[in-house]
């Protein structure tokens, strides 16, 4: 099925938007340029993105993913420690978006806006649920949304990091991920801990409802 007229145009403003929002910021002065170098009309345009160039934000976001799950599956996760396939895939989506680090950090600044922080939320939540699902995780519980909470918080300030790092091969920022994920991985310990505890907790709250209120 060949995709939709306005998929193609969406496409290609993002292909031209991209060095422009380096330069420009998320701005519509650097949508305006990109229509130009994308050879599109005004109404072809406005077809693909009716909001101007806060219509790309997931378009950019999208592309990340897209790079960062075909970059994974190049990888055999499973011959690594859980933890090392974690810090994989957020390493992985960080070089694929490296080319692109300008632009990602004008739309990150564009997002800090209070008033986007649904949209910020959203997608960093979308990437994180892409990571847990091609590292394998079929959870449906509490765990299903503690973990692409924390994977969203790693996200967040990794690229927060990554974007003022100048080290050699972003070496300093892999270092920074790999505590990040450490801590993480210290407070599931801790939690494990005292799951036992917390559920004995519940069973006895349970049996105190059921002779307080005979249920």
């Amino acid at each position: 099925m060949s995709e939709a007229p306005s998929t193609r145009f969406r496409a290609r403003l993002l292909d031209a938007f991209t060095p422009q929002a380096a330069e420009k910021g998320w701005t519509n002065a650097a949508f305006r340029a990109a229509i130009a170098d994308a050879g599109l009309t005004e109404g072809e345009a406005q077809l693909a993105c009716p909001k101007g160039a806060f219509d790309l934000f997931d378009a950019f976001a999208e592309r990340a993913d897209r790079a960062m799950l075909a970059g994974l599956a190049d990888l055999d996760l499973a011959a690594m420690r859980y933890r090392d396939r974690v810090r994989a895939a957020v390493q992985v989506r960080l070089e694929a978006q490296a080319p692109y680090k300008q632009a990602a950090r004008a739309m990150t600044r564009a997002l800090a806006n209070p008033l986007r922080a649904p949209e910020a939320a959203r997608l960093l939540w979308r990437t994180a649920d892409h990571i847990w699902r091609a590292l394998g995780d079929t959870s449906t519980d509490g765990n299903y949304y503690s973990k692409r909470a924390i994977l969203s918080g790693v996200l967040g300030s990794t690229y927060a990091f990554w974007f003022s790092d100048g080290s050699e091969g972003h070496e300093a920022t892999w270092a920074f991920l790999n505590d990040r994920i450490e801590n993480v991985m210290q407070f599931e310990k801790f939690k494990a801990r005292f799951k036992p505890v917390g559920e004995a907790a519940q069973t006895a709250v349970g049996i105190a409802a059921r002779l307080r209120y005979g249920r």
